[in-house]
């Protein structure tokens, strides 16, 4: 449903965290693999021209599902919460085709799902990428290295970020921030200065459902473990290609090595109280930022 309706990249993030509570075999590289195989039927913000409420008029959630259900997409004997299966549910459900939020699988949006998993040297646990609404999903350029949320914005105010950059903002993901927060008041800046299809941004951190432009978060392993994200440096040049999966830097082994053994584990952001002890014991974002 989330790559069908072109949901948010925080539904990866959170569902992997709900499976590893429930005991559910699910890894991040099944949300690539459900994306390739699923198209992209609801015309929904901020890529689309509709929002929730006018999903909901023309039948909300199930509206979505049936066709789905229909194609094979979705599993109808899965049992909810109403005691009956998922089939039993739709089954109830008789639709107007009168609308076009939701479109027939045969003339999709787009053939796939709106999420992408790239990993490459970059990102080797892998990182997210929301691709509805995306107008270029290839660039390759110089790194813009920040290490914070507040240094980036601060670059962008002065206007120092240019067509053709990678801005890259790290030390945000569930470690370092701690708690990983949203990049959007960067990727909203990017937008309103017109570099949302000619930046790409790249962070340990997470976005928004409203996020423009080609945007990966999620990258892991993240900075504040010493994650390849922690070792770039202005100038690096960086290719993000959601189109083949691939988020790397062309920067050597032997120098990323180098770079290791001189790289110095930053002090904690809280040294006491709740965030001190979640930075203590999250995981990687790569399995849902659980706590055990």
């Amino acid at each position: 449903m989330v790559v069908a309706i072109g949901g948010s990249t925080n539904a990866v993030l959170h569902l992997l965290s709900i499976a590893h509570e429930a005991g559910v075999d699910l890894s991040i590289d099944d949300f690539d693999r459900i994306s390739r195989q699923t198209p992209h039927i609801a015309d929904m913000r901020p890529g689309g021209r509709y929002v929730m409420l006018d999903l909901y008029r023309v039948g909300g959630a199930p509206r979505a599902m049936k066709p789905l259900l229909d194609a094979g997409l979705l599993k109808g004997d899965a049992l909810t919460v109403t005691g009956r299966t998922l089939r039993e549910n739709l089954q109830a459900f008789h639709f107007d085709d009168d609308q076009d939020v939701v479109v027939s699988l045969e003339t999709p949006l787009e053939p796939t799902g709106t999420l992408a998993i790239l990993k490459g040297n970059l990102a080797p646990e892998g990182a997210v990428v929301k691709t509805s609404g995306v107008n270029n999903l290839q660039l390759t350029g110089p790194a813009r290295v920040f290490d914070s949320e507040e240094e980036t914005f601060a670059a962008v105010s002065r206007r120092e970020i240019v067509a053709g950059d990678v801005v890259v903002i790290r030390y945000e993901g569930p470690k370092g921030g701690p708690g990983m927060r949203e990049m959007l008041a960067v990727t909203a800046a990017l937008v309103g200065q017109g570099l949302g299809d000619s930046v790409a941004l790249l962070t340990d951190g997470r976005f928004s459902g409203a996020t423009h432009g080609l945007m990966a978060g999620h990258v892991a392993p993240e900075a504040a473990v010493g994650g390849p994200i922690a070792l770039i440096q202005n100038g690096d040049v960086i290719t993000f290609d959601a189109v083949n999966r691939r988020l790397e830097v062309a920067v050597s082994p032997e120098e990323m090595s180098r770079r290791r053994a001189e790289w110095v584990v930053p002090s904690p952001r809280y040294t006491s109280g709740a965030l001190a002890k979640y930075a203590r014991l999250v995981s990687t974002a790569a399995q849902g930022a659980v706590c055990d």
